[in-house]
């Protein structure tokens, strides 16, 4: 379980030390791969941002295109439960700054696998946040990933980068995803621990094409971390949520 514990609605976990996440581009043949280091401060870093309730970051979320462009993408089991109103999201989050704004959340969208049965294959979500005063949407100030259903488990690289509870700057790591079974992928990458829930799994393309969550909650280790697969659960989510 990768979310952060420390709401009632969350089950307790183990923290284990945090290290940092990688610079390398998500393809094949370019930096090494399995490595976590502290995210660069890039255009790119900039889509992926924390999630907070109550003043403290919990989940990781990321922006993805959408026609009204105030779309994120978590897992679903961050978006569970009776979460305070106060459930922000802050893109490009580092050292306590907000570099791009905070963005109130309005409206959540989970599958209905999840909110039936919190059902691994379906730990998913989105929500829609806020637009500002002067009409601008999250995707208008840092840009968005596509997201993507239907892409085979390990076709390239990917990059993950998400913020753990420990840390107030996010980290990330390049690899190759593995299938850990039909509707389940998982990635080596160490130091993931809570908070990296619902992380983006980013190919070179600017693809996301898996999000951290899924078997045990993204992983019972922090070297492990999983994703659904994103099949046509999470397409036709991704319609409900755009339209």
């Amino acid at each position: 379980m990768k979310r952060t514990p420390h709401f009632s609605f969350y089950v307790a976990t183990v923290l284990l030390a945090v290290g940092s996440s990688s610079v390398a581009a998500a393809d094949d043949g370019s930096g090494p791969l399995g490595v976590t280091t502290v995210a660069a401060p890039t255009t790119q870093a900039a889509r992926v941002g924390a999630l907070f309730v109550g003043g403290r970051h919990f989940c990781t979320a990321s922006v993805v295109h959408s026609p009204r462009h105030d779309l994120i993408v978590t897992a679903a089991h961050c978006l569970d439960g009776d979460l305070d109103d106060d459930l922000v999201f802050v893109p490009g989050y580092r050292n306590g700054k907000a570099p791009y704004g905070r963005w109130k959340i309005e409206r959540r969208y989970l599958p209905d696998g999840w909110a039936k049965g919190e059902d691994e294959d379906s730990d998913v979500a989105f929500a829609a946040v806020a637009e500002r005063g002067d009409g601008e949407g999250v995707e208008d100030v840092v840009g968005a990933n596509r997201f993507v259903t239907g892409v085979a488990t390990g076709a390239t690289a990917v990059t993950v980068t998400g913020y753990p509870s420990s840390r107030d700057v996010p980290i990330s790591c390049t690899n190759k995803p593995v299938a850990h079974s039909r509707t389940q992928q998982r990635i080596a990458c160490p130091d993931f621990t809570g908070g990296t829930s619902g992380s983006p799994w980013v190919n070179g393309d600017g693809q996301v094409v898996g999000v951290l969550g899924g078997h045990e909650e993204g992983g019972a280790t922090a070297d492990i971390s999983y994703s659904v697969v994103l099949g046509a659960e999470a397409a036709s989510l991704y319609r409900d949520a755009s339209n």
